[in-house]
């Protein structure tokens, strides 16, 4: 049962050598953690099998069972290689997330963390930048399920109208002044989905967990069907020539990236998730120990699962035939004469892609409930239902992001996903430096070589931020100016601790 030594909120943390009234001051102060009332605790429902299954249900979805074919156009066989370069990356950064989860095992993610050791403005920064992560990996994950939902309906002689299919079609580039909408439509299906994972998450926090863990051993028996069927047909020619773009990041036709670095920037976006691990914290049994298992735990059998997969996948079939299918899996299973296999792949992959909504629904609801503890938004969001759930904010965070399903053109923006958690990854491994250069103890999970670690994390995510195309970059930086101007105009006022 939940106690007050366990639910957590947030006060100010005073900042040495601080002047009253100062505004640079402000911008920089810190807090800590103190138990939060009965009215705002939850539930601590959950142990360290359901955060690895949370884990892995949001780590392995669209990312591998899509995007290896654009890894494999843009990096040929080596895509491998951008494999284990986006992995390893990645798993600096679980260490990092483990460490400040145990140590501050309090919801929000790296936006909490990086309040309480870096101050208020980078936090801002950083969960700015967490919304636009979460928000368009919810969105593009949910078009994605209406895709195979729409055909599954159309199989059965369900034709829906076509305008109640897609969000609105655009050609054109909004940065070149040639934007425009070609075609108007509202994604319905997306907007179904969105709606039953948010009720199930409402409904409580260990009956989601539960369903969620059926739907991830679902899909990991999927990709050992394909791995036990794909193998056998296993090519060394197939990987020749092994990186026909070069190991680097080099620049291609429409700003496009190419080369193992330039397929990392892209397949990095299939390996996280397993920060929505760290927002569990204040729902988490024992803290201290099943966060750090969850977040290690769920990226290390991920990593291995991606690259068995891949390998199966590039040694199969010739990279080219299947390079940019948005499914490139049953493609494959079908290029080998595996064809009621393939369909048994694409039925299970649309049957459990949910998990993935799930797991990051879940903790984009997280880090409003914390923003809202803050005053950065209303109040009244952070309020817990009776079941132990932040059912208001569920909500008002499953219709924020239904709208932006149902109506925004997201294959403009979709990459910018990746930019958010980058940014996040950063700031995370810079909490772990600040940490160990203020001489903190934790008695949780310690990250091994951190002064090793943290910085490969830093570097890494910075490498790979400057090998995304030039148009995310840029759109990166705009949404953080409009961040930056919303906090110093209305959020810094409202925040708690002003």
């Amino acid at each position: 049962m939940a106690g007050p030594s366990t639910s957590l909120r947030l006060v100010p943390l005073p900042v040495p050598g601080r002047i009253k009234g100062n505004a640079m001051s402000s911008l920089m102060r810190r807090k800590t953690i103190h138990p939060q009332p009965p009215e705002r605790q939850l539930a601590r429902t959950l142990s360290w099998p359901h955060l690895v299954a949370l884990g892995v249900g949001a780590i392995v979805g669209t990312g591998i069972l899509t995007l290896i074919g654009v890894g494999a156009d843009r990096a040929g066989p080596a895509v491998l290689l951008s494999f284990v370069v986006a992995g390893a990356i990645c798993a600096c950064a679980a260490l990092c997330y483990a460490e400040m989860a145990t140590a501050i095992p309090a919801s929000g993610s790296a936006y909490t963390y990086s309040y309480a050791e870096l101050g208020e403005v980078i936090a801002w920064v950083v969960g700015w930048s967490l919304i636009l992560e979460y928000s368009l990996v919810v969105a593009t994950v949910a078009v994605g399920w209406s895709g195979y939902a729409v055909g599954f309906l159309t199989g059965l002689g369900v034709i829906l109208p076509d305008a109640l299919t897609h969000g609105p079609a655009v050609a054109g580039s909004v940065f070149h002044g040639t934007f425009a909408v070609t075609q108007v439509g509202v994604n319905v299906p997306a907007i179904v989905i969105i709606a039953v994972v948010a009720g199930l998450l409402s409904l409580g926090t260990q009956e989601s967990a539960r369903i969620n863990t059926a739907l991830v051993v679902l899909k990991i028996v999927t990709l050992a069907l394909f791995v036990a069927v794909a193998l056998p047909h296993f090519n060394t020619a197939n990987l020749h020539p092994f990186a026909p773009y070069g190991l680097g990041s080099t620049a291609g036709e429409g700003g496009v990236k190419y080369g193992v670095m330039g397929a990392a920037a892209i397949i990095f976006f299939a390996f996280y998730g397993f920060d929505a691990i760290s927002t569990a914290a204040e729902e988490a049994k024992r803290p201290e120990r099943d966060l750090a298992i969850g977040i290690v735990g769920s990226m290390v059998a991920c990593t291995i699962i991606y690259i068995v997969v891949a390998a199966a996948a590039v040694g199969a079939l010739g990279f080219a035939r299947f390079a940019n299918s948005p499914e490139p899996l049953a493609l494959i299973l079908r290029g080998i004469g595996q064809d009621r296999v393939a369909t048994i792949v694409a039925a299970a992959a649309a049957i459990a892609l949910p998990t993935v909504i799930l797991g990051f629904l879940y903790g984009q609801s997280r880090i409003f409930l914390v923003m809202a503890r803050d005053g950065f938004l209303p109040a009244g969001l952070a309020r817990v239902s009776k079941r132990g759930t932040p059912a208001r904010i569920t909500m008002v965070t499953a219709v924020f992001v239904s709208i932006i399903a149902a109506l925004t053109p997201l294959d403009v923006i979709a990459s910018l996903a990746n930019a958010g958690t980058l940014c996040a990854f950063v700031a995370v491994a810079a909490c772990v430096l600040v940490r160990r250069r203020r001489g903190s103890v934790n008695a949780g999970f310690r990250t091994p070589l951190a002064w090793v670690v943290a910085p490969a994390a830093i570097l890494g995510c910075l490498y790979l931020f400057t090998s995304l195309q030039t148009v995310t970059q840029v759109s990166f930086v705009v949404w953080n100016a409009i961040g930056l101007s919303v906090y110093l105009v209305w959020g810094r006022r409202r925040a708690v601790l002003e």
